[in-house]
């Protein structure tokens, strides 16, 4: 009896598809290349001269971060839409480290599934090529992982790697925030990539509703509604930053909302006082909470509730911001023992 030979093909990695998805988004990864990128897809590691940017800097300090986009690639796989689940993965890391106020040089993505399929690897690759282009940023490199067995049929796990620059005597630690400063928010699209098990439990199973069902109130379907990319605050930020106006501290609202984000940058002597009649919450957390029958207190703990980030700043501030970026005044510093009031 003849055995069939075997190969990693039929052991489930396509080593063809890989090279496929390569070669269909190489040309687009590239035109994010700033002069630095010294070397070209495909190498072992990415290079990037630092030369001609640590002259701008007396005492440059590198920032980095890591972040996901979490289960919000369920609703980009329900919906067979991929498009904006690349500019989410760029959003979330280059908004947590603009908080202390670092300007993002450049990108590495990883994406993982069950099988590859180059046509949907390039929808991904497009939309974070995009995002990159938008705030300055190179996509010096990343990995595309086939691992059948670890990832259930048609899913995606997104990761994002981000560095940035500051410096040293510019970093926003919080520590200068003091009673009277004033907190600005800076609106957000949606969820964002923060609760959508919750989201999706509401809506799906309590709810059961589809993911193409209109709900009113909402300007577009729940899957559409709940794809909306992840706002990169990179460039309003920096249209303050490099004005030289001073931001005591920023606070990226992701997991945990507005009530656990914003205690991460206040001193031990302040709390913060936020008014959630300051700004209109969006429709799809009032859907959420009224479908789900949850707790006000949970909904601020778990969604942004329609605020993607916090500039903590001084009183005398205020005016000159609003006169060059979209903002909110939706609370104060007081003095006290830390933590966030709602009111």
């Amino acid at each position: 009896m003849t055995k069939n030979k075997l190969d990693y093909k039929l052991a489930g990695v396509d080593i063809n598809a890989g090279n496929e998805a390569v070669d269909l988004i190489k040309d687009s990864v590239k035109s994010t290349f700033s002069k630095n990128v010294l070397i070209g897809l495909g190498g072992f590691g990415a290079l990037y001269d630092l030369k001609s940017i640590i002259k701008k800097y007396e005492h440059p300090v590198l920032v980095q971060s890591i972040d996901g986009v979490g289960t919000k690639t369920i609703i980009a796989r329900k919906l067979n839409k991929y498009d904006t689940i690349g500019i989410d993965l760029l959003s979330a890391a280059a908004n947590d480290i603009i908080v202390m106020g670092a300007r993002p040089v450049t990108f590495l993505d990883y994406i993982a599934n069950d099988k590859l399929k180059p046509s949907v690897i390039k929808e991904i690759i497009s939309g974070m090529v995009m995002a990159c282009k938008n705030s300055n940023v190179s996509l010096i490199g990343g990995e595309t992982a086939e691992m059948p067995d670890t990832y259930l049929p048609g899913e995606h796990d997104l990761v994002g790697v981000i560095t940035g620059l500051v410096e040293k005597d510019k970093i926003i630690s919080g520590d200068l925030i003091s009673a009277g400063d004033v907190l600005l928010g800076l609106p957000s699209s949606g969820l964002h990539t923060n609760g959508y098990s919750l989201a999706r439990k509401v809506f799906f199973d309590i709810g059961g509703y589809g993911i193409n069902d209109r709900l009113d109130g909402l300007n577009s379907s729940i899957g559409l509604t709940l794809l909306e990319p992840h706002i990169n605050y990179t460039n309003d930020v920096f249209k303050l930053l490099d004005r030289d106006i001073n931001i005591k501290g920023m606070a990226h609202i992701t997991g945990g909302g507005l009530v656990e984000n914003i205690p991460r940058i206040l001193p031990k002597n302040c709390m913060a006082i936020i008014n959630k009649d300051a700004w209109s919450v969006l429709p799809v957390f009032n859907a959420i909470q009224s479908i789900g029958s949850i707790d006000e207190s949970e909904m601020f703990r778990t969604f942004n509730m329609g605020i993607g980030m916090i500039c903590i700043v001084s009183s005398d501030d205020v005016s000159s911001i609003k006169q060059l970026i979209s903002v909110r005044e939706v609370g104060e510093i007081v003095s006290g023992a830390g933590g966030v009031k709602v009111v």
